[in-house]
């Protein structure tokens, strides 16, 4: 390898593909991998590295395929495993890599290892958490679903409670059983042999739990925040279901499990609690090859100081590679989080996009915000996802930043012949793919000139970054690769600013 090589995926840009809402092929109201398929020109035309595939496996859809049923199989609305081969080859000939969203900590109650766990006498039996119900018959102890309620769930076959920490039908895989951990480890092989260059990985954070069960504690008073204290399972820290300090064991045990298929394979993680407890942080041979945190996916005021911090507590770890994730398919899209109006809209979300894609780390880029979409504002009859349902109208849940992507501006924006399984909606409308190709001012446009800058830039790739001392709302660093310095300056704010631009440097307001 030569002295400034550097692996494929350290400086690369990811577009995560929702595949449901990205294009229907054959008009049955779902996208599907044929239409990932007849997308893949349009991909790569975005100046992207790597296609995050969102869950491929069949799955009973509690969790719209976060609960998986079989992990060696391709879901029904999806297509074929030769339409999944297609995907793969497509993208390889396109220069593009792809990685898989693998679900590991937990699977649906509909897989066959869960079925066959509920009888306490076969093999299966300690894949899952199990534990007795206290004298009274109420649960083992405080822990509490994400998506509300105890997280255990009575099996009257065992006389026992399950752990599960989101749905109830997606019971945790119990990581300290070296069977169970061994058949997780063979999905990823089974999908690294058929050509995937890697992995995400959901709740990288919570495959292993105490053994002991002791009760979370409450969160201290200071720390409650009034929207995201609203939700009851905020209630505790979560130190003892997930954010073991062992965590990390399993996931360097994960990253050499798919290193051994080649250098060139990687694998990350999604850290959504405590990451400093669970491995978040690790370096890259020594965990997982990089992780994100929720710290910039939830957060709603993008100061400079608050961008600044994020990257202090990184400095601490300067092993680790980051990964610099603004939104996904669990949160509101950065139109919607950031601008004050629906007119500030296209300015923001082209601010964010080379925010960035300038900032340290893999860039995570979801799919629809090269577009700068804002959320769906949908009603409660027309929501599918279960937070929703659960937490309506306060909290909407996530089907907003999965609205399917306007391809056009014609009937269901051009993303099925059929009935979309979310529906079109108005804040799309004059965003669509159609109408911004063209466009030399569109944030489509301006998204493919970022990247393209990002790709000529070793700085921006790879470089450490430098953050300046500027007044507020100005947000200034300097990212260095050897001889290579780049500055990059923001305007964090919608007024102007008077602002000495240092020669050579790029403003973006």
């Amino acid at each position: 390898m030569a002295e400034n090589a550097q692996p494929w995926w350290k400086g690369a840009v990811v577009y995560q593909v929702y595949i449901r809402s990205f294009f229907d092929s054959n008009g049955d109201g779902h996208g599907d991998l044929p239409g990932v398929l007849a997308k893949l020109d349009y991909i790569a035309s975005l100046g992207i590295d790597c296609i995050w595939l969102s869950p491929v496996h069949p799955s009973p859809n509690r969790d719209w395929g976060y609960d998986i049923s079989d992990y060696e199989g391709v879901q029904h609305d999806y297509g074929t495993m030769a339409d999944f081969q297609a995907v793969i080859d497509g993208a390889h000939a396109r220069g593009l890599k792809v990685i898989l969203d693998e679900v590991l900590c937990h699977c649906s109650d509909e897989h066959p290892w869960f079925r066959e766990a509920l009888d306490a006498s076969s093999d299966k039996a300690d894949w899952f958490v199990w534990a007795d119900p206290k004298p009274d018959g109420t649960a083992p102890n405080n822990w509490l679903s994400v998506f509300g309620g105890p997280a255990w769930a009575y099996r009257p076959e065992r006389r026992q409670h399950y752990h599960h920490k989101f749905l109830r039908t997606q019971p945790k895989i119990d990581w300290r059983n070296p069977a169970a951990r061994e058949a997780c480890m063979q999905v990823l092989d089974y999908w690294l042999e058929k050509g995937v260059d890697g992995f995400r990985l959901d709740v990288a954070n919570a495959y292993l739990h105490d053994p002991s069960l002791t009760d979370n504690p409450a969160v201290e008073e200071r720390f409650r925040d009034e929207r995201y204290w609203s939700d009851a399972s905020q209630m505790q820290r979560r130190l003892y279901e997930a954010n073991n300090p062992d965590n990390i064991t399993a996931l360097d045990e994960i990253r050499r499990r798919v290193e051994a298929h080649g250098p060139d394979r990687w694998v990350f993680g999604e850290f959504s609690e405590e990451p400093k407890r669970s491995g978040a942080y690790a370096a890259p041979d020594e965990g997982l090859h990089a992780g994100y945190t929720f710290n910039m996916l939830l957060a709603k005021d993008f100061s400079p100081g608050f961008v600044k911090a994020n990257y202090e507590t990184l400095a601490a770890y300067p092993r680790h590679w980051p990964c610099a994730s603004f939104s996904n398919h669990d949160v509101p899209r950065t139109a919607q989080r950031f601008a004050a109006t629906a007119a500030d809209r296209p300015t923001v979300a082209k601010l964010m996009l080379a925010l960035l894609l300038s900032l340290k780390g893999v860039a995570l880029m979801y799919m629809g915000e090269e577009l700068g979409l804002p959320d769906g504002d949908l009603r409660r009859d027309q929501l599918r996802d279960p937070v929703g349902d659960l937490y309506y109208p306060d909290n909407k849940g996530r089907d907003g930043c999965r609205i399917p992507i306007p391809w056009t501006e014609g009937p269901n924006h051009g993303f099925s012949t059929g009935v979309p399984w979310l529906p079109a909606v108005p804040e799309h409308d004059g965003l669509s793919v159609e109408s911004q190709e063209g466009d030399p001012n569109s944030t489509l446009a301006v998204l493919r000139e970022l990247t393209a800058l990002r790709r000529a830039s070793a700085a921006l790739k790879w470089g450490d970054i430098k953050f300046l001392d500027l007044e507020e709302p100005m947000l200034g660093f300097e990212r260095t690769f050897g001889d290579e310095k780049v500055t990059c300056l923001f305007n964090m704010s919608s007024q102007g600013v008077d602002f000495d631009i240092p020669p050579g440097s790029a403003l973006f307001s």
